[in-house]
């Protein structure tokens, strides 16, 4: 008889089948995802009505993401251990309790509660945690296609359930409408079972011998072109959660119908399901490498457009299905990146890292561009950080080698300090800067420090 390990779901009820797993994923990710993008809507309707600045909501939504980050590859590493299905309904239920939390929100407290709670959940509830198992469950020849059909169906998410909230603020009061989506939210704790398996369950095919976590991180601190995926992951953290959070408040800027915005980011959510699918199909014929780096330049080129040409609401609604192709479409060979470096075994663990940075990018890109546009009124410097980056990320993923790393651990060489880190700082002192200069030009625009604003 085979021993049975209680601490696995998996060992206690069987690994489930590979399609189970993926058509599972694949709804928790079109939930997860779906919902989350539904959030840059409530900002006009929460900040009117607490009569509060556009930074408290952008600091709520950075706060989100750095938890999301953080929480990421605690969630990856327990869920490779134990099994994915409990991490996925803790998150659910949080993900939930959060959401009631700002439907319930009076004050900025309530704001960054409703950031601090909701980020866990993401954590707990998204990418690394479902693409592992895929990417564990998957033939290397089908990872990559298995990986971009998880990315995909998390956009259909968007696709259908931002015209969703847009039609029920048009109807109903927000508070409710966040109390139908927290709903919503928690029926990924009926999915989760289907992922009940853990690493030892889910083994790919190429999954290598054995490691433990320790050894495989630091594998990963002493990998060139690990610490270069994740300077460059930072990069799609920021250009997501900016455009997600800030683009109906643009737009309402200038005048332009709300149906417009939410228009564009539900042909974000569709047109990434053909971009995402795209992606994980050249990902089996087209170095990883050369894909990402192609991705990451198209999107430079692509808000450089939008910002030149004038903005109409047919201009927004073209450039949210063309950014929509390149829009999460940087997942599946980020993942597979990982996969191909150090194996599978603790891949969950070690795409969490990679995610850390992506939402590191999402904090910076949330709250820049609410600070700015206090500030000084304008998103015109956080639009033109986004295409520097979008050209930095494109010569990053020149220079990574997907070859996988050897087991063995080199010598040590001094102190490594993680690339992404590096960019931050950067970034953060460059924004301050910008933000300076602007409300020196344009001193009406401002009554006090746009860094005050964002944490007062």
């Amino acid at each position: 008889m085979t021993q049975i390990d209680a601490r696995t779901d998996g060992h206690r009820f069987g690994a489930p089948a590979p399609l189970v797993v993926l058509v599972a994923g694949s709804l928790i990710a079109t939930i997860s995802l779906g919902v989350r993008s539904t959030f840059g809507l409530f900002q006009d309707p929460v900040i009117d009505e607490l009569g509060l600045q556009r930074a408290p909501f952008a600091l709520a939504i950075a706060i989100q993401a750095i938890v999301w980050g953080i929480t990421q590859p605690i969630a990856g590493a327990v869920a490779d251990r134990y099994g994915a299905g409990r991490v996925i309904v803790g998150g659910a239920v949080v993900y939930a309790i959060g959401i009631v939390v700002l439907a319930g929100a009076d004050t900025e407290g309530g704001l960054l509660i409703y950031g601090f709670v909701t980020g866990i959940a993401a954590g707990s509830a998204s990418f690394a945690v479902v693409l592992a198992s895929v990417g564990r469950m998957a033939a290397p020849e089908r990872r990559s296609m298995a990986l971009g059909i998880i990315t995909a169906m998390g956009s259909v998410g968007q696709f259908l359930l931002v015209p969703l909230a847009r039609a029920l603020l048009d109807r109903m009061d927000w508070r409710a409408v966040l109390v139908v989506f927290a709903a919503i939210a928690a029926t990924m704790a009926l999915l989760a079972p289907a992922l009940r398996g853990n690493a030892s369950d889910q083994q790919a095919a190429d999954a290598g011998p054995t490691r433990s976590l320790g050894h495989d991180l630091r594998r990963a601190a002493r990998s060139r072109s690990y610490l270069l995926l994740n300077a460059a992951f930072f990069v799609c953290g920021f250009h997501v959660t900016f455009i997600a959070t800030h683009l109906p408040s643009y737009i309402g800027d200038l005048d332009i119908t709300a149906s417009a915005a939410s228009s564009a980011l539900a042909l974000i959510g569709l047109f990434n399901v053909f971009g995402s699918l795209l992606a994980g199909w050249l990902g089996a014929r087209i170095p990883h490498t050369y894909i990402l780096a192609s991705i990451y330049a198209a999107r430079a080129v692509v808000i450089g457009v939008y910002l030149v040409v004038p903005t109409t609401a047919t201009t927004t609604i073209v450039f949210g299905a063309v950014i929509g192709v390149l829009w999460l479409s940087t997942v599946p060979g980020t993942s597979a990146i990982v996969a191909s470096l150090f194996g599978t075994a603790n891949v969950g663990a070690l795409f969490g890292i990679v995610f850390l940075s992506h939402q590191a990018g999402a904090f910076v890109g949330a709250w820049m561009g609410g600070v700015l546009a206090d500030a000084t009124g304008s998103y015109d410097a956080a639009w033109q950080t986004a295409i520097g980056l979008g050209i930095a990320a494109a010569i990053l993923h020149l220079l990574i080698d997907e070859r996988p790393e050897p087991d063995e651990l080199p010598p040590r060489r001094g102190v490594a300090i993680a690339p992404a880190a590096g960019v931050v700082a950067v970034l953060l002192a460059g924004s301050l800067t910008i933000t300076a200069a602007r409300a020196e030009a344009h001193p009406q625009a401002v009554d006090r420090p746009a860094f005050v604003c964002a944490v007062s």
